[in-house]
């Protein structure tokens, strides 16, 4: 399995590379967003703001939506995981809106929610081999809303909110596996099990 990583042009994306490396799959960080409509797998990583990131993707933004919503795995990680919805009230503008809803800052608790956070899954194959209950790593001050039935993990952090969700090929996550230790690496495994199973 290839996986191309988006590169929306600020962050460090060595993590997540050598994350989805150790999965077995390979790795193409790209930078042009056209790249993308050729892919076997997508990948949104945590990095950069929701405005900046939907600007990258503009000029495919109708063929990538289509490319997604026809079935190829992705996931979005973070950041990645927000601009698969429809809003959100960081920037103006449309995300990705493969996922009904909508972003909204957090309204409690230390902002930005940095740090590790239990994680409560439901029955998905991304969970296989880990605990329902884990902690992951979190660096972020939005989360998503969604108004259809897609969570499969939730979080509480002065709110209850859906930290994975799921919607046919599309995953998202609110934290990052890539920096979670040894679960957040079996998450990834899994992913990459899921994009190879679904060829």
């Amino acid at each position: 399995m290839r996986i191309s990583i988006m590169d929306y042009g600020v962050g460090n994306l060595f993590s997540i590379s050598k994350g989805f490396e150790r999965a077995g799959a390979k790795v193409d960080v790209i930078s042009d967003p056209a790249e993308l409509v050729d892919s076997e797998c997508i990948v949104f990583p945590g990095v950069g703001a929701f405005g900046a990131a939907m600007g990258a993707l503009q000029p495919v933004l109708p063929e990538l939506r289509r490319k997604i919503e026809r079935g190829t795995p992705t996931l979005g990680i973070c950041l990645g995981m927000q601009i698969l919805f429809e809003r959100s009230e960081e920037s103006p503008g449309n995300g990705l809106s493969v996922i009904k809803g909508s972003v909204k800052r957090l309204t409690s608790g230390r902002i930005p929610h940095m740090g590790w956070n239990d994680v409560v899954a439901g029955p998905d194959p991304l969970f296989k081999d880990v605990p329902k209950t884990a902690q992951y790593y979190f660096a972020n001050s939005y989360v998503c809303h969604p108004s259809e039935n897609v969570g499969i993990a939730h979080t509480d952090y002065g709110e209850r909110f859906s930290s994975v969700v799921r919607k046919g090929s599309i995953y998202g996550s609110q934290f990052h596996p890539e920096k979670s230790g040894q679960v957040g690496l079996a998450l990834l495994k899994n992913f990459v099990d899921f994009a190879e199973g679904s060829r």
